[in-house]
């Protein structure tokens, strides 16, 4: 799985000129899925992501998670995060098919509300306007298959 997790100030989704999810300070969190990831991986990734600790504290420094600044999140699904990029037409042949990510991906919003959160989202798979006002700006890329390299 990737994600893309920006800190912000607030963030909206909006599907066919309807506010759908609209949070305020927390995270706008783009979320990709493969075709080789289970819930296991979409576990992992909620976790590591309430965890991050990006907010400031007292002193400026980078050392709060969302939870500890009341933060909310807004997960958006994204399957061009795994865009084959070869040429100048982007391929999505290396996203998983809409049979296993649209499952996951209510998985990770499971996950998120099993942490604590109330996740606002869009709808898998429509046509979506999503607006942020970022934070920093604070942008991460996570991607489980690269930490999992790593262990």
């Amino acid at each position: 799985m990737r994600a893309v997790v920006t800190r912000v100030k607030s963030a909206s989704v909006e599907i066919g000129g309807e506010v759908r999810g609209s949070i305020g300070q927390g995270y706008l969190v783009l979320l990709g899925v493969g075709p080789q990831d289970s819930e296991a991986e979409a576990a992992a990734l909620a976790e590591k992501i309430v965890n991050l600790r990006v907010f400031e504290d007292e002193q400026g420094k980078m050392n709060l998670n969302i939870s500890q600044v009341q933060g909310e999140i807004l997960a958006i699904s994204q399957f061009t995060l795994y865009a084959d990029l070869s040429s100048r037409r982007p391929g999505f042949s290396h996203a998983a098919p809409p049979s296993l990510a649209e499952p996951l991906y209510e998985f990770f919003l499971g996950r998120l509300a099993e942490l604590g959160f109330s996740p606002q989202h869009g709808e898998f798979g429509a046509d979506m306007q999503v607006a942020s006002v970022n934070d920093g700006p604070v942008t991460l890329l996570l991607d489980t298959e690269a930490q999992g390299k790593k262990k």
